[in-house]
């Protein structure tokens, strides 16, 4: 073979395997910097990483702000509910909102209270002033008390209904379908207030109208977390069934606490019962064994100054004494 023909087999050789591999790594290279592309925030990149944050803090701001709607309807809501009038103090003690009846049990206790008092021969104005107590501060503080055991029942109740719409929407049934069952199957007094929320729906009225007619009747915090709960997940949408399942916990927790604040306060109350009872038992057995020891605290001016010091100095005590054992949380 003439070595001219042997170099241009040996240049065909070393091309052949030039073009085998240059192709490779300049493919290579090429791949190299595609990655090292995708790494480093280029303008496609970073445009699509820029829309994702934007729709993300653009859902963000729409729930911070159907939030704070909720939240500032709710709050006008609770300063309309300071101004309560007696009708709604009646229907949120759990009685028919029957105005002119309370107002005749209220004048029949005033007047029996006068006469009763008068005819055991106490001055007229002493018996004028009880029988005004009996006219306006008993009937009250009876109406104060029903409110206080109508709410303490609904709360013994409450967890268990919202536990059972939890089960009811994650077995796959319609929020508006778990209240039905609720209303059906709970526990009075919560079955008369789910009922008033689904027959609300019924005449046309969506969950989040519907829903704040419960805290109108029972104006407390645990029925205000119901609400907001309701009411946000209507508007922004949201993970009901966890909503309210961390709602029931806390709702039992609270119950928990108020039966600890209960039990550490009752000596305290106890003490204060004892306290304010003493002088009347005192004066009731003082009669009873010398009727006529007494009679210059009625009859006499300066017997009348005496009592009403001591009534003024006694009902501060026993109010001082009810604050303290009185516990916010």
């Amino acid at each position: 073979m003439s070595p001219i023909v042997l170099f241009l087999l040996t240049a065909v050789a070393i091309g052949a395997i030039g073009l085998a591999f240059v192709p490779g790594v300049a493919g290579g290279g090429r791949a190299s910097k595609r990655m090292k592309a995708l790494r480093q925030p280029g303008p496609q990149n970073s445009g699509r990483k820029s829309r994702v944050e934007a729709d993300g803090r653009k859902n963000r701001d729409k729930r911070r702000k159907s939030l704070q709607e909720v939240l500032d309807e709710q709050n006008e809501a609770n300063k309309q509910r300071k101004k309560r009038t007696v009708k709604k103090r009646l229907i949120q003690a759990g009685l028919k909102g029957n105005v002119a009846a309370f107002y005749r049990n209220s004048v029949i206790v005033g007047v029996c209270m006068f006469i009763f008092t008068w005819f055991t021969g106490v001055p007229i104005h002493f018996a004028l002033v009880f029988g005004l107590a009996g006219f306006y501060v008993l009937p009250r503080w009876y109406l104060a008390n029903r409110t206080k055991r109508f709410r303490s029942k609904f709360l013994d109740e409450f967890p268990n209904a919202i536990e059972a719409i939890v089960r009811g929407v994650k077995a796959g049934m319609p929020l508006n379908d778990s209240m039905k069952v609720v209303a059906a199957e709970a526990k009075e007094p919560v079955k008369t207030e789910f009922i008033r929320v689904v027959e609300q729906q019924s005449v046309g009225k969506n969950m989040g109208e519907a829903i704040p007619i419960m805290f109108e009747r029972l104006p407390i915090a645990e029925v205000n977390f119901f609400v907001v709960v309701i009411t946000v997940q209507q508007q922004s949408g949201g993970n009901l069934s966890e909503a309210l399942g961390n709602l029931a916990t806390v709702l039992r927790n609270r119950k928990k606490m108020k039966a600890k604040v209960k039990a550490m306060s009752s000596e305290a109350k106890a003490s204060a019962g004892i306290i304010g009872s003493l002088p009347f038992i005192v004066a009731t057995l003082v009669s009873l064994v010398s009727p006529t020891y007494l009679l210059p605290l009625f009859q006499t001016p300066v017997g009348n100054i005496c009592l009403a010091v001591a009534g003024l100095m006694m009902s501060t005590g026993l109010f001082v004494m009810y604050r303290m054992v009185q516990f916010e949380y």
